[in-house]
C-alpha cells in the first residue's frame, strides 16, 4: 500500500500507527531468519514512535508527511544511540553520538524506525555477501543474491518488512539491488541529498536515496530528505521542487535516449534486453519520443570507477587505525603492530582488496598513470552525457546486465562481480540522478529493472516519466506466479 493511502487510513482511523508497526514487526519475525535483511530490529523504538503518532492523531493535530510510515535504514547511516556497523567487525560496537541529516529529516517528518539493514562491508560489493554478519537472500528466490551493496534495504522493502528504506549508491548500490529485488531504487543528483552522517566509502561518488514499492512513494521521500545542509560542503544550494505535484504532467514532447553502447554489450541477458526495449516501447506509446544516442566512453566507466573509488576508500578508511574508535587488537607489541593487527582483523577480504588497489593507485610513481588518468576519463564520460542531453531529456538503459545471480557464483571471481555494476556506474561518475524500476521478469521469474538517467538536478522529469511508465505497465501484477517469499 502506498504512503499516501496509509496516511489516509491513519487519519481516518482505519488503522493505527501501532497496528501498522506491529504488522511489520510480525513480518520481520516471521521471515527475516530466511532473509537476514536486518542487522538490528528496533522494536521498542518503533512502538514508542508509533504511540507518538497515534497521540497526534487523537489530538486532531496535522500530521507530518511520513507520519507512522515504517522505515528501514542501511547500516552505514549514523543513527544516534543505535549501533552503526557498516556490516564490519571494525565498527561492530560503534554507537554514533549523532544523527545523520537524512535520518534526522525522516524522524522530523514522522517516519518510524524499524531497524538497520545489512549491506556489503563498508558498502563494497554487489551482492551483500561481504557482510561480516552473514549474507542477505533475495526474497524472490532465496538461493539468489539481492544485489548490493544495499541488499538488506532492497530485500526488506521487497518482502514487506517495511514500507520504505534508505540506501546509499556509490556505483549502483541502490539501483542494482532494486533491479534484482523488483522494487524502485533512486539515486539523486550528487549533492541533492546531504551525505552528513553517511560513513564514507568514496566521497565524490556516494549519494543517499530511497527504496520503495512505487515512484510516487519515492517522490514523497525525496521531498523530505532533499535540500541544502550546511554541515555537508558538497550539498547543493538549489530549490527543491514539489516532486509529487509534477508526477502527472504530460509526457508529450519529452525525448528519451537509448544509449546504444548499453544494448550492444556481450554480457547483456536476452531476457533483460527484451524487457527493457519493451519498456522503451511502452514509453513511446505514452507520447515520449525515442532517440538512439551514443555515449562512446560509457563502458569505460567500470575501469575508471575501480581506480577512483578504491583510491578514495583507501583515504577514507585510513581513519580506522585502532586508536580513536572501532576495533582494536589487544595482541600487539607497539603502536605500529597494533594498527596493523587491528586493520588486518577488523576488515574483511573485499575491503582489504580495495584499500590495496587504492593505495597502489595513489602511490608515488603511479598516481599519474592511474588516478589522474582515471579522473580525465571521468571528465570524458561526463562530456558524453552532456552531448547526449543536447538531444534528449532523459536516457534509458538496463539497470543490470543480468537478473539476480546465484549466491556464491562470483565469490572466486571479483571482476565478474564488478561487471554487474557496468550500467549503473557512469551516472555516479557524472553525478547524475538515476532511477531503477521493474520492467519485467526473466524465464525464472526473477525481476528485471530498467534504468532512467536524468540531467543534473532534474529529478522531477525522471520521476514523472518513471511514474507514468509504472502506472501504465503495471509490471508487478504480471509476475508468472504472483508470489515471492511466503
Amino acid at each position: 500500500m502506498s504512503i499516501a493511502k496509509l496516511r489516509q487510513q491513519l487519519k481516518q482511523g482505519t488503522i493505527s500507527a501501532r497496528e501498522l508497526v506491529d504488522h511489520h514487526i510480525s513480518r520481520i519475525n516471521n521471515i527475516d531468519s530466511k532473509l537476514n535483511a536486518f542487522l538490528e530490529v528496533t522494536q521498542e523504538r518503533a512502538r514508542t514512535d508509533a504511540k507518538r503518532i497515534d497521540d497526534l492523531i487523537a489530538s486532531g493535530e496535522s500530521l507530518p508527511p511520513l507520519a507512522g510510515i515504517p522505515f528501514a535504514i542501511k547500516d552505514n547511516l549514523c543513527t544516534k544511540g543505535i549501533t552503526t556497523t557498516c556490516s564490519s567487525r571494525m565498527l561492530e560496537n560503534f554507537v554514533p553520538p549523532y544523527e545523520s541529516t537524512v535520518t534526522e529529516r525522516l524522524w522530523k517528518s514522522g517516519a518510524v524506525l524499524m531497524g538497520k539493514t545489512n549491506l556489503d562491508e563498508f558498502a563494497m560489493g554487489s551482492s551483500t555477501e561481504t557482510s561480516a554478519f552473514g549474507s542477505t537472500s533475495n526474497p524472490w528466490n532465496l538461493s539468489r543474491v539481492p544485489g548490493g551493496s544495499s541488499g538488506g534495504s532492497a530485500a526488506a522493502v521487497a518482502s514487506g518488512e517495511c514500507v520504505a528504506a534508505l540506501g546509499s549508491d556509490t556505483g549502483g548500490s541502490i539501483r542494482q539491488p532494486a533491479s534484482f529485488c523488483g522494487v524502485v531504487g533512486f539515486k539523486p543528483t550528487y549533492g541533492r541529498v546531504s551525505r552528513w552522517g553517511l560513513v564514507a566509502f568514496a566521497s565524490s561518488l556516494d549519494q543517499i536515496g530511497p527504496f520503495t514499492n512505487s515512484v510516487a512513494d519515492t517522490a514523497e521521500i525525496l521531498q523530505v530528505i532533499a535540500g541544502n545542509d550546511p554541515r555537508d560542503s558538497t550539498s547543493l544550494k538549489a530549490p527543491v521542487p514539489n516532486y509529487s505535484a509534477l508526477l502527472t504532467n504530460s509526457l508529450s514532447g519529452l525525448r528519451v535516449g537509448l544509449i546504444k553502447e548499453c544494448f550492444e554489450h556481450d554480457g547483456l541477458s536476452p531476457d533483460v534486453k527484451r524487457s527493457v526495449l519493451a519498456a522503451a516501447d511502452q514509453l513511446q506509446s505514452l507520447g515520449v519520443e525515442l532517440v538512439e544516442v551514443s555515449c562512446p566512453r560509457f563502458n569505460d566507466g567500470i575501469a575508471t570507477y575501480y581506480v577512483i573509488a578504491p583510491s578514495e576508500a583507501s583515504a577514507n578508511l585510513a581513519r580506522y587505525d585502532g586508536v580513536k574508535y572501532g576495533y582494536r587488537s589487544e595482541v600487539s607489541e607497539n603502536l605500529a603492530s597494533m594498527t596493523t593487527r587491528s586493520r588486518t582483523e577488523g576488515f574483511g577480504p573485499e575491503v582489504k582488496r580495495r584499500i590495496l588497489i587504492g593505495t597502489y593507485a595513489l602511490s608515488a610513481g603511479y598516481v599519474d598513470a592511474y588516478y589522474k588518468k582515471a579522473q580525465k576519463v571521468r571528465t570524458l564520460i561526463r562530456n558524453d552525457f552532456d552531448n547526449a542531453f543536447k538531444k534528449v531529456d532523459l536516457l534509458l538503459t538496463p539497470t543490470s546486465p543480468t537478473t539476480a545471480f546465484t549466491a556464491g557464483s562470483h565469490s572466486d571471481d571479483p571482476v565478474s562481480m564488478y561487471l554487474s555494476d557496468l550500467l549503473t556506474i557512469p551516472a555516479n561518475l557524472a553525478g547524475l540522478p538515476a532511477i531503477s524500476l521493474p520492467c519485467g521478469f526473466d524465464g525464472s521469474g526473477l525481476p528485471i529493472g530498467v534504468q532512467l538517467i536524468g540531467k543534473v538536478l532534474d529529478e522531477a522529469h525522471l520521476l514523472q516519466v518513471a511514474h507514468q511508465y509504472e502506472i501504465s505497465a503495471d509490471v508487478m501484477d504480471k509476475h508468472p506466479t504472483g508470489e515471492l517469499i511466503p
